[in-house]
């Protein structure tokens, strides 16, 4: 096992792995920026290294700078959790050539998988069912026009080197397909990098459902079941649960027992999440596959009751998987609410300093969070504060526990989506788990949505 974990990360995620590494009995050391310096996973972590500048391209970004930490301090892994370096093929290798363990996927497995391209092609050969769409890469506009001809209306555009919703083009019709391929290309360079483009089949009313992959170094791979992450804002998620209203027992097994055949194929390691796209009609498409710790996970590891943190560092140091996949087992129903520094109308960003906060509590609520009273909400970084997630015996339960749990959360000094996702737990659609990727569209351009998010803004405390 590792004596020494430095953590390339910061805010909730930072703080979650040093507290897996606590019980594990693994020291640790935090990286900060400048302005990070107050940090909760700087006061917690047993050693801490100012790595540059508040600019993530100056710090939480600098390989050179993070190697150099982890030399210093003696470290002997590294934990990239999500974001920032987690998928960074070259950091992986750096870390190995350094002798120094990176804890995720092997460097091959996320060159494969973050260029979307390939993913998508080593899936279709591994099994799993994609969307029909472009070979490859798309060379210039008028291949996209001959394909989206032959798959037919509408189809998108899609970056192959990222996600998130960046790079990403809806087209319906011919003559929009130079113009969306252009916008499509141009916002991907400015994204990742690298502006080339791969086209699919655009699936109408979709949900979004993942798998969570746990494997280990021998070949043997278990799955945790699904997350439902359908409800998003320009694709990005903002409410998860587990398990998913829109899977039967028999498609659940399906799509799981897929999922894990074909990671055994291409012999992946340690933890991944596949994301797949569900029709109306109950079939699923490859998405694309993240190689790291989701902000999501918490929901798995409330209804699998499994410390993925902990199960990441143990497959990291060479031991076998804990459990087999009869012996998993699934109990109640877990959701999860990202809480965001941000307008709940608008979602335009809420930096500032938190004048008063209180969490909420009791039985089966959870609060992953590196805020605090007089904690300032930085304007270099994610707007992410807190995720809040609820577990019980079943998903109407669990929704009123959350309806509680969110009524209690006072955060003051700046403004968060709370009142949103309260509104979003009231609409009747997520209350019959009869959505799709389209209901926070319908909620915030409809009469009756608007007026039940101003409400529950006047009602927040």
């Amino acid at each position: 096992m590792f004596k020494k974990i430095l953590i390339a990360n910061r805010g909730e995620i930072a703080l979650r792995i040093i507290r897996a590494c606590r019980e594990l009995s693994i020291s640790t050391v935090a990286i900060h920026s400048t302005a990070d310096a107050n940090a909760l996973h700087v006061r917690f972590a047993d050693e801490a290294v100012c790595i540059g500048p508040p600019p993530s391209k100056d710090s939480y970004l600098n390989i050179p700078a993070i190697l150099s930490a982890a030399e210093i301090t003696r470290a002997d892994a590294i934990h990239p959790g999500y974001g920032f370096l987690s998928e960074n093929s070259e950091f992986a290798e750096v870390c190995e050539n350094c002798k120094i363990r990176f804890i995720g996927p092997r460097p091959e497995m996320l060159r494969l998988m973050g260029n979307k391209v390939r993913a998508r092609e080593a899936a279709q050969e591994s099994g799993l069912p994609i969307l029909p769409g472009s070979p490859g890469v798309l060379k210039e506009p008028n291949e996209a026009v001959a394909i989206a001809r032959e798959i037919g209306f509408p189809v998108i555009f899609k970056a192959a080197a990222g996600g998130g919703g960046r790079g990403m083009k809806i087209v319906r019709s011919p003559g929009a397909l130079t113009q969306a391929f252009s916008t499509a290309s141009a916002e991907a360079v400015a994204s990742f990098g690298n502006g080339d483009l791969y086209l699919e089949r655009y699936v109408e009313k979709p949900r979004h459902v993942e798998i969570q992959i746990v494997a280990d170094e021998y070949g043997k791979v278990i799955h945790l079941g699904e997350r439902e992450c359908s409800i998003q804002r320009r694709h990005q998620k903002l409410i998860e649960e587990s398990p998913s209203p829109a899977l039967s027992t028999e498609l659940r097994e399906r799509i799981g027992d897929a999922s894990v055949r074909a990671m055994e194929k291409i012999r992946y390691n340690n933890l991944g999440t596949i994301e797949y796209l569900l029709d109306d009609q109950g079939h699923f498409y490859f998405m694309e596959m993240n190689t790291r710790l989701q902000v999501e996970h918490p929901v798995t590891e409330s209804v699998s009751t499994l410390d993925l943190v902990r199960e990441q560092i143990n497959l990291a140091a060479g031991q076998p998987l804990a459990r087999k996949q009869s012996e998993v087992r699934f109990i109640g129903a877990a959701i999860e609410c990202r809480i965001n520094a941000e307008d709940p109308i608008t979602f335009a960003p809420s930096p500032g300093q938190i004048t008063a906060y209180s969490a909420p509590g009791g039985f089966g609520v959870r609060v992953d969070s590196a805020a605090y009273q007089d904690y300032s909400v930085l304007p270099f970084y994610d707007s992410l504060l807190a995720k809040l997630i609820v577990t019980a015996e079943d998903r109407p339960t669990a929704i009123r526990r959350m309806q509680r749990a969110l009524s209690e959360y006072v955060i003051k000094g700046i403004k968060t989506n709370i009142p949103f996702h309260r509104a979003v737990l009231a609409d009747e659609s997520f209350a019959s788990g009869a959505y799709d990727t389209r209901l926070v569209e319908r909620l915030l351009s409809s009469e009756t949505g608007t007026r039940r998010l101003r409400k529950a803004v006047e009602e927040t405390p």
